[in-house]
């Protein structure tokens, strides 16, 4: 006998706890019944209407933060794609039944989104637990106790949240001699050459997320050929960033002297292993020989690299694949493959925040890729590069940074 069919709707109608459903906008979506009767407000005068709006800051007290912290958590969840748990806060509330009358209140909200397929934030559960009662210890004798716990919980409430505040700017300045460290460590736009070429890099959204992703492009000794990479350190801040800056620089140089890319991921695995911070670190590097139209490549853990062909068709370049930098203890000589080429192909390398999605296959993101190449083939590199970021990158960002090279052959 076949199961009946849970009615989601009115499980969430029933639902004991007050939650709402937000839109990115911050208008309410749908509220619950506990909703209705916990603020006292019917459904009509809050679905389809701002939060703030609905809810704004208490007039009268110079000191409010309510607002600012609920909003600050909503543009969190918005910008990351992940809950947000909040201190107990004091957020007062006008009584529906008596205009300019607040009533002191404190609430416990978590901030959860719901995501599309593509890793988008279309809705965010915005659950509230009232705690007044517990803040506020009523009755006789008891009463100036209630109130001095009321203000000693209060009190300490204030100071995790400030002490939060005061985490997320060390690290919004950590961040921001990370990503400038990191830029300066990182090539200029600029041509190889006489061929076209487009780099871009976008940093993860959030204070805590600058990774170390990194690209690079070298005039390689010997012809007409020129060497491109990408590659990504495992870790966040500055750290990373020093670490990413030691492993393009080995590459760079040994690309110019290798007799191919296999040879020059060899050696900088082997220098990986004396390097700090430089374990599971992927690279993928390709020898483009323009004379010869052939592309020689080798990737060390990394998504492979797209040969967008003249035609439309396209080509991930995987048979080369190999673990990161430093996975062996005793290195051993990597794979190379090499395909062809026809003028007015496209070669497109790219770390995996271009195409990873949370709760998401890889092969779904890959393809993703192929599709925007395939319909945006005919724009130059640098229109390309711009493109494929806006239709595969996440509206707020992503959460882990994305290097991409469009080298036009």
């Amino acid at each position: 006998m076949a199961e009946a069919p849970i009615d989601y709707a009115a499980v969430y109608r029933a639902l004991p706890g007050m939650v709402a459903l937000l839109t990115p906008d911050l208008v309410y979506a749908d509220v619950n019944e506990a909703f209705v009767s916990g603020t006292g407000r019917p459904r009509e005068a809050v679905v389809g209407r701002f939060l703030f709006d609905v809810f704004p800051e208490n007039p009268n007290d110079p000191e409010a933060v309510g607002a600012r912290q609920l909003r600050a958590s909503l543009r969190r969840v918005l910008s990351t794609g992940e809950r947000d748990t909040m201190a107990v806060q004091r957020y007062d509330v006008e009584n529906p039944e008596r205009s300019g009358k607040w009533e002191e209140r404190y609430w416990s909200p978590v901030n959860t989104p719901v995501l599309d397929p593509d890793g988008h934030v279309v809705l965010i559960v915005h659950r509230v637990e009232e705690v007044t009662e517990l803040i506020r210890v009523r009755g006789g004798a008891g009463d100036g106790r209630g109130r001095m716990l009321e203000a000693e919980l209060y009190a300490r409430a204030r100071e995790l949240q400030e002490l939060n505040n005061r985490l997320r700017q060390a690290h919004a300045r950590e961040r921001e001699v990370a990503l400038a460290l990191q830029e300066a460590m990182l090539p200029a736009r600029r041509q190889v050459g006489h061929h076209r070429a487009a780099v871009r890099y976008r940093p993860a959204v959030g204070a805590l997320n600058v990774c170390g992703d990194w690209y690079d492009l070298v005039d390689l000794v010997g012809g007409n050929r020129i060497g491109v990479s990408v590659g990504d350190v495992v870790g966040h801040g500055l750290a990373a960033a020093g670490v990413m800056g030691q492993l393009r620089s080995a590459l760079t140089a040994a690309s110019r002297v290798a007799d191919g890319p296999a040879q020059a991921l060899n050696v900088v695995g082997r220098y990986a292993h004396v390097v700090d911070g430089a374990e599971s670190a992927t690279a993928v590097t390709t020898f483009i020989d323009f004379d010869r139209h052939t592309i020689t490549y080798s990737s060390a853990g990394h998504p492979p690299p797209v040969l967008l062909h003249h035609d439309g068709r396209v080509e991930f370049l995987d048979r080369a694949t190999d673990p990161p930098l430093d996975a062996r203890p005793d290195p051993a000589p990597r794979p190379e493959a090499a395909t062809g080429f026809e003028p007015g192909a496209t070669l497109v390398l790219y770390t995996d925040g271009l195409i990873e999605r949370r709760r998401e296959d890889i092969d779904t993101g890959l393809l993703r890729l192929a599709e925007a190449l395939r319909r945006h083939r005919t724009q130059d590199p640098e229109t390309l590069a711009d493109t494929v970021l806006l239709e595969l990158l996440p509206p707020g960002g992503a959460t882990d940074d994305t290097a991409l090279v469009v080298v036009r052959l």
